[in-house]
């Protein structure tokens, strides 16, 4: 399972520059590929709004 990324992301770009498989990209708001994202939660801990969350 992905994790998700809410409403709530300010766009600050914290979970990209932590994802170890890239599977972040920008957008309204930033997305995760599920397909990419290997669910460590390294982005979880990252962001600063706590906007990222297992889908």
């Amino acid at each position: 399972m992905a994790h998700a990324i809410s409403e709530e992301c300010i766009a600050c770009g914290a979970c990209m520059a932590t994802c170890p498989v890239e599977a972040i990209s920008e957008g309204e708001p930033y997305v995760i590929d599920a397909a990419t994202c290997t669910d460590c939660g390294a982005c979880v801990d990252s962001c600063p709004v706590e906007a990222i969350a297992p889908a």
